[in-house]
């Protein structure tokens, strides 16, 4: 690896991806690990230039307060307390907040004069050292990866054709649950421009009936992340050599999918959704990158501007915008009135500004008129937000003239709609996702 790197103790802080990126965006590269982390562990990790133990509210496990190992101050490297840590440093900072550039200003001579660390964090290097690390690990097997054609899916192929070539299968599992026209987009974009191995699976009818009735969202997510890796599995056994299989896990996924200090907002389909029984080897190159650093990644490798900076679709895709149990009148509801906004979205030029917009149905109706007559209808949630790594995010303020327009529009050409609302809830406290 040819980054030096500063390590994050979590002592239970909010503000651990914070810091991560205050100091990442200092030019030097930064993980975060369990406050339990042993000297073994933390010297087996490359390049380490010094530590950073990262205090909070979150720092009682069952009743007691946490500390780091005593051992990790003997370790060889410096040392500070950040947050609410009552560590034994030399150098001591109070909580931080969330406010980035105070962070980097309070961090920086620690980073650079007393850990002595270089700005080498770059995504050349980055690339670099992944394309290298995935070599090692995946030899003359092949890698099975799941192309959504979501921003992440896209640069994990585009790293892993630059890392291993055609010893990649991608597989495009169309499960019903894709935005409108996207799985054709998919197979034109991959198979036919970037000449990718790409197997497409219509997998509609297999999906569906698995979620027949089912309403809690995490039950949802598991099953279609249980099904996405029997699908792969099924294709699998199709080829040779095939013994991995790539994840486009990013490191908000892995944060909001729980810590030994904070508690699981939701599981996400590449972490909670996994089977036990899984027969591949994961290959996760891009799981400590921030949403942004992965699009610099896919610029860096020289994906095209429109994929790179393609609207966030989540792994369960629409089966978390049909809100409750998911039924095929609801679901064409959902996909038709996301296809409206994104189309008039693209046309006022919020395309290029508002960082995530949807809508979604949730399974509930109201009372409204229709053609004269009462009606008993669904109602259409819009939603759109800005943010920089998925772990915050804001509501874009939206003007009345194109919000009337675009409602309008739903509820005069998506079926069994009567109402269309709009969500005006932040990053926290709402998710970014209603489910």
């Amino acid at each position: 690896m040819k980054q030096d790197m500063i390590v994050i103790l979590d002592l239970g802080s909010h503000e651990n991806t914070t810091l991560a990126r205050a100091i990442r965006d200092l030019g030097v590269y930064s993980e975060i690990y369990p406050h339990d982390i042993t000297v073994e562990e933390l010297k087996a990790l490359p390049n380490v230039k010094g530590v950073i133990i990262n205090g909070g509210p979150n720092n009682v496990i069952d009743g007691e307060e946490i500390d780091v190992l005593p051992a990790i101050y003997e370790a060889g490297y410096p040392v500070m307390a950040a947050g609410h840590a009552k560590a034994q440093c030399a150098v001591t900072l109070p909580a931080f907040g969330n406010d980035m550039e105070a962070i980097k200003e309070a961090v920086k001579s620690f980073v650079f004069e007393t850990c002595k660390a270089e700005t080498n964090w770059n995504m050349k290097n980055f690339i670099d050292d992944q394309v290298e690390l995935v070599r090692r690990q995946v030899g003359d097997k092949k890698v099975l990866l799941a192309l959504s054609g979501g921003v992440d899916s896209s640069v994990l192929a585009a790293l892993l054709l630059k890392a291993i070539g055609d010893k990649l299968v991608c597989v495009h599992v169309n499960h019903g649950l894709m935005r409108k026209g996207e799985s054709e987009d998919v197979v034109e974009v991959f198979r036919n421009q970037l000449n990718a191995n790409l197997v497409y699976v219509d997998a509609t009818e297999r999906f569906l009936t698995k979620l027949e009735g089912v309403e809690d969202p995490e039950q949802k997510r598991k099953i279609i992340g249980g099904e996405f890796i029997r699908v792969f599995e099924e294709e699998a056994r199709k080829l040779d050599g095939v013994d991995f299989l790539g994840q486009g896990t990013i490191y908000p996924d892995i944060v909001e999918s729980g810590t030994k200090t904070a508690k699981m907002v939701k599981s996400h389909h590449n972490v909670g959704g996994l089977p036990e029984d899984l027969q591949f080897e994961l290959v996760e190159p891009l799981r400590q990158l921030f949403k942004d650093e992965v699009r610099a990644c896919g610029v860096e490798l020289g994906l095209p501007y429109d994929m790179v900076y393609r609207q966030p679709f989540p792994g369960p895709g629409l089966g978390v915008r049909c809100l409750g149990a998911i039924t095929r009148d609801r679901l064409e509801a959902v996909r038709e009135s996301d296809a409206i906004l994104r189309e008039e979205f693209k046309r006022a030029g919020l395309d290029k500004k508002v960082w995530q917009y949807f809508t979604l149905v949730p399974d509930f109706k109201s009372v409204g008129v229709r053609n004269n007559a009462r009606s008993y209808d669904w109602p259409v949630i819009i939603r759109a937000v800005n943010t920089v790594d998925a772990m915050t995010a804001t509501i874009e303020e939206i003007e009345w003239p194109l919000l009337h327009k675009i409602a309008g529009r739903i509820l005069a050409e998506v079926p069994n709609v009567n109402r269309v609302c709009y969500d005006l809830s932040p990053k926290p406290s709402a998710t970014i996702e209603w489910e």
